[in-house]
């Protein structure tokens, strides 16, 4: 995807362009996305909030499952999702890259893992988000 298309998919979720979240690479197999540390995501003692980090999995996850939508489908929303923080993010930034691990047709199952600028892991998340169909 081209980086106005990124944007784009970026700004069709109002909550993730308000925290700030940067689309890097968005296709059916691999979502990447950045989320930089800054004193409004953080908690006490300059530590990035835990609910920036979902954020940012919980958005990623979220175009993963919009991408392989199936023929019919017209919507996905997160329905469970699992997050293990391993590591403080205390500055720089935080990338995202999600992957499906099962792709059904009423359910899709995604991972993904939060990596600190040194590769370092700091969550991994996994969701499962619910195919919408149009009521007949």
């Amino acid at each position: 995807m081209s980086t106005d298309q990124l944007a784009s998919l970026r700004d069709a979720m109002p909550f993730a362009a308000l925290v700030g979240i940067e689309l890097l690479e968005a296709g059916p197999e691999l979502v990447r996305g950045r989320l930089d540390w800054s004193p409004e995501r953080c908690t006490a003692g300059g530590l990035m909030h835990g609910a920036a980090l979902m954020a940012l999995a919980d958005s990623c996850g979220g175009v993963c499952a919009f991408l392989n939508l199936p023929e019919g489908a017209a919507g996905t929303s997160t329905i469970e999702s699992k997050t293990n923080f391993l590591r403080a993010v205390r500055e720089g930034s935080l990338t995202a890259t999600t992957k499906p691990l099962h792709k059904g047709r009423t359910l899709i199952v995604v991972e993904t893992e939060l990596t600190l600028d040194d590769g370092s892991l700091a969550a991994k998340v996994t969701q499962s988000q619910a195919f919408h169909y149009p009521r007949s």
